[in-house]
């Protein structure tokens, strides 16, 4: 809303001005198209000045404060080495002719869009080694959930993430850095055909979120000195998200214990998927196919349909069959979640208890 409120201000200002313009212009000439033309051109640089501001979303304070440092340096420079270049380009015996100062205006102007250009391009090109903001000074912020999201390779491949995205939950920009981008593309390029298989569904998943407009996705350079000495790709990503302030995305149980023992924040696919599995109570009945046999003697093991494992007491003897069982227990692992229980209706259960049947009394002469 402040944004709006800007830009229409900015607008408001800049209509007055185009007005300001074109009276200024046709009362100075006499000629009413001189003023409609500065009152056109003073519109368009408004438009085309907000059109850039709305059109370019991905603005970065890094690269803006490059350009800006880099345009008020060169022309610095661009003035100073003007300056000392000023008593070799005039000719005193020449007097008071125009084209005396002609040569200095243009090689001041031709000197200072040189500098200009050349510290903006050096800028810009290492503008990830420097900090540009003058007084140094980092506001908190308010919300985690705008703590950028740095993505790693197993992740990308796994799928989920792009599927989360859908769901327009996240609200943070994403980050692919360039090495995990090599990394993705080498898997993709193996003579393993399983490796092979698994780094193309890697670029095919990263394309399928380029192209999903609910979220901000950015491949990053990476080009961080505090990364030159660092090698193992895993390293490099806790080293890169510890210096962005972001969070890993990640399925990879080591490397989520790195990043904790180096202080940066986690967040393990797998953890969020069991939290979002659906919680079997004591007691509660269920229906599940066993599939195969248990560790145990007697045990039947079967699959819920978010891939919850279920360990049934007894189930041995109806493999291949769907049951209804009563949960007894369950056990929340790191690996995911495990649901014991034991068949309804056995013994064991309220339900059903085994009857003693007594044998009929034998008969004199039998």
């Amino acid at each position: 809303m402040m944004l709006w409120i800007l830009r229409g201000f900015f607008g408001a200002l800049i209509i007055g001005v185009s007005i300001y313009a074109g009276t200024l212009y046709a009362g100075d000439t006499g000629k009413t198209w001189l003023g409609v033309l500065a009152v056109a051109i003073v519109l368009a640089i408004g438009v085309v000045v907000v059109a850039t501001d709305v059109l370019v979303r991905n603005k970065q304070i890094t690269t803006l404060s490059a350009i800006y440092f880099g345009l008020l340096l060169g022309l610095l420079l661009g003035t100073l080495f003007s300056n000392a270049l000023a008593p070799y380009l005039t000719d005193e015996t020449m007097g008071d002719k125009p084209h005396k100062y002609s040569l200095l205006d243009g090689v001041r102007i031709l000197i200072t869009v040189i500098f200009c250009y050349v510290v903006t391009s050096t800028l810009l090109q290492t503008k990830d080694e420097f900090r540009f903001i003058i007084p140094y000074v980092e506001f908190s912020k308010q919300m985690k959930g705008n703590r950028p999201m740095v993505l790693d390779t197993s992740v990308i491949i796994d799928g989920r993430i792009a599927d989360i995205c859908d769901t327009r939950i996240i609200d943070s920009k994403l980050i692919v850095p360039r090495f995990v981008l090599q990394e993705l593309q080498g898997i993709a390029d193996s003579s393993d055909k399983l490796k092979r298989n698994r780094g193309r569904r890697g670029l095919d998943i990263l394309k399928r979120m380029q192209g999903n407009d609910k979220i901000e996705l950015q491949i990053h350079e990476a080009n961080l000195t505090e990364l030159r000495e660092v090698n193992r790709v895993d390293e490099r990503l806790v080293v890169f998200a510890k210096v962005l302030g972001g969070r890993v995305v990640t399925n990879d149980f080591n490397l989520n214990k790195i990043a904790q023992l180096q202080g940066v924040d986690v967040i393990n696919l797998n953890e969020v998927a069991n939290a979002l599995k659906t919680v079997a109570l004591p007691g509660e009945a269920l229906p599940v196919k066993l599939v195969k046999p248990g560790d145990q003697l007697g045990q039947g093991v079967g699959y819920l349909d978010d891939g919850t494992m279920v360990v049934v007491e007894g189930g041995r003897q109806n493999l291949g069959q769907e049951v209804n069982i009563v949960v007894t227990s369950v056990l929340q692992t790191p690996a995911g979640r495990m649901i014991f229980g034991r068949i309804d209706g056995r013994p064991g259960s309220s339900a059903e208890l085994p009857k003693y049947v007594v044998p009929p009394t034998p008969t004199p002469g039998n």
